[in-house]
């Protein structure tokens, strides 16, 4: 029984490790071979890589199992850093998305999205007040004025769903349900969380988890493409498939993270009453305001002055 339990969780060891670092990174390793033979200037001559690849298969060491063995040893090790190395990188991408506006540069990009944003809300605010005076005084046009402004609350939405603070729009997306809750409840949504995560059914952290996964992946994408990106400077053709990772990467980095902070936000929505009878707390004839402030209070381990 040990032994069947131990060989099959060495197979979902050995398919995880496979799937999330050895094949990526053998699709990688190839590319970079082809960048290597072929280069700019033979970038489509199929004929000239396999008659590379014919010189390799006719030379006295690819007659030797031993040194067959240790090239497809290099082979995987190599992918398996080169895997890893990605890895690194995806979370280094996620840190960027989430950082905050420190530094010139990051506060720059943050004042730019601000700026970006206050614009957007501005004319957003004009097509609205154009359309409610149309609506008023029973204008013909009033519906062409309404389906303005509704566009113009789009386009300001997709910048950001509120004044933004941060280089970039996944870490607004993330921060939004802490400043929501606050703002609602007085909650303070850092606090709370662990407890808030005990509170959860597994279903719920099952999608929280899946979200959070579908994150790093994201991120994760966006680092493969990095390095096609830079491989595209030897082999030019690696630019459109760096190109496609990252545009690919940031679409699915900002749906994971809108997941995320709806899920989040709706867990604490859901579990503010649960939380307070957890911890002992009396909500009885309390509003949410008052009691997420009671909370609050209590999970930062704040005493009332005597």
């Amino acid at each position: 029984m040990t032994s069947a339990f131990l060989s099959a969780l060495g197979g979902r060891i050995a398919e995880r490790w496979l799937a999330a670092l050895a094949l990526p990174g053998l699709l990688f390793l190839t590319a970079c071979t082809t960048a290597m033979v072929l280069g700019h200037d033979h970038w489509s001559d199929v004929e000239r890589l396999g008659t590379w690849l014919d010189s390799l298969a006719a030379s006295p060491a690819s007659r030797s199992a031993g040194t067959i063995t240790l090239a497809a040893a290099g082979v995987l090790a190599g992918a398996a850093v080169t895997g890893a190395a990605a890895q690194s990188l995806g979370s280094g991408v996620e840190l960027l998305w989430c950082a905050e506006p420190h530094g010139p540069v990051l506060r720059y990009l943050a004042d730019r999205r601000s700026r970006r944003w206050c614009a957007a809300d501005a004319v957003f605010r004009t097509a609205l007040v154009a359309a409610g005076r149309a609506r008023i005084e029973g204008a013909d046009d009033a519906a062409r004025l309404a389906d303005i402004a509704e566009r113009r609350h789009a386009e300001r939405g997709r910048i950001a769903p509120a004044p933004p603070r941060h280089p970039f729009g996944m870490g607004d997306r993330l921060a939004a349900p802490g400043q929501r809750l606050w703002r609602a409840h007085r909650l303070e949504l850092a606090a709370a969380w662990p407890h808030l995560w005990l509170l959860a059914a597994d279903g719920t952290r099952a999608e929280l988890q899946a979200a959070r996964l579908r994150l790093t992946a994201a991120a994760r994408l966006c680092a493969w493409g990095v390095g096609y990106l830079v491989l595209a400077l030897w082999w030019w053709p690696a630019a459109l498939v760096g190109g496609v990772a990252v545009a690919s990467g940031v679409r699915r980095g900002r749906a994971a993270a809108g997941a995320f902070a709806e899920l989040t936000e709706a867990l604490a929505d859901l579990h503010l009453r649960d939380l307070a009878a957890s911890l002992g707390v009396e909500w009885e004839g309390l509003d949410n305001r008052a009691l997420g402030e009671r909370l609050t209070r209590l999970l930062r381990k704040e005493t009332e002055a005597p």
